[in-house]
């Protein structure tokens, strides 16, 4: 994953940020989620597997619980080894250590959020300082989120610079920065905080926590491909993407790898650059993968 320097750094240029057209954002979305998704296609069920961040994110988690999801993580389906591992598993931070013992050595990545989640209300050096802890303990990605109230009332360079900030913190972890979606209140909402994120040094953008609803949505992530499509035809750097919440069958996933191989193209579909945040839908992928001799 391509790597961006603070200093390289530059707020966005928020005037030419394109109007929004909601009506042919909804519809262009509608086309995806109405259109022939076949879930029995061997090659994508492993692709959208490959891309699960498969996740728990609750008050009673436990040091069990994350062993056994990190057992899950790399075999999905102990009796069908041609079902892939996932990209990674996505805990706290204080359960961050345990997680990467489990996973020494293996090709599955720690992620854990921080930075005050889900809210993000908190003052932004205990933000940072959640962060390099996460670090610290052996997150190899860090997932935080926007602070919408800042963000709603105007203060788009505050918002920017704790993204910078954050990033700096992260060291050699990357990036995904969660725009909250269903708080933003208008598409033209999503595509500033996009712009915002990118610019910031985000390695991935992301739709939401999953703690609120409405979570990810084709509309919400059409808006959010077409931003780093933009992106990268300017500055020629990809940034990923992972819409996280509410997506819990291989119909959805599908309408969303859809999605992303029409905007954004073949690069972009790999777990490199597309993520799925999931705690469900990987249950459902795994029960739709068709049976074959010698699985």
């Amino acid at each position: 994953m391509q790597e961006q320097r603070e200093d390289t750094l530059k707020f966005p240029d928020l005037d030419s940020v394109p109007v929004q057209d909601k009506a042919g954002i909804d519809a262009c979305a509608a086309s995806f989620e109405a259109g022939d998704v076949a879930v029995s296609h061997r090659e994508r069920l492993q692709l959208a597997v490959s891309m699960v961040d498969l996740t728990t994110l609750e008050g009673a988690d436990t040091p069990d619980k994350v062993r056994a999801m990190c057992e899950k993580a790399l075999r999905p389906s102990p009796s069908r080894a041609s079902i892939p591992h996932v990209a990674a598993v996505c805990v706290y931070p204080t359960l961050v250590g345990v997680a990467a013992k489990a996973l020494q050595g293996t090709p599955v990545r720690v992620a854990s959020v921080a930075g005050a989640f889900p809210s993000g209300q908190a003052p932004l050096d205990l933000k940072l300082s959640e962060i390099r802890y996460a670090v610290s303990e052996g997150a190899d990605e860090i997932d935080i989120v926007i602070s919408r109230g800042k963000f709603l009332d105007g203060h788009y360079r505050e918002v920017f610079d704790e993204i910078a900030q954050s990033k700096e913190a992260c060291g050699a972890a990357h990036l995904k920065v969660i725009l909250e979606t269903g708080e933003l209140q208008s598409y033209d909402h999503i595509r500033i905080a996009s712009e915002l994120a990118m610019a910031a040094g985000a390695d991935f953008i992301k739709t939401s926590t999953g703690k609120i609803s409405p979570a990810a949505t084709l509309p919400a992530t059409l808006v959010m491909l077409n931003a780093i499509l933009d992106y990268h035809q300017k500055t020629g750097r990809m940034v990923g993407m992972k819409p996280a919440g509410g997506i819990r069958s291989a119909a959805q996933a599908m309408q969303y790898l859809s999605m992303l191989e029409q905007i954004l193209g073949e690069g972009w579909m790999t777990p490199e650059w597309f993520r799925f945040g999931a705690s469900s839908l990987l249950d459902d992928l795994v029960e739709a993968y068709p049976a074959r001799a010698g699985d």
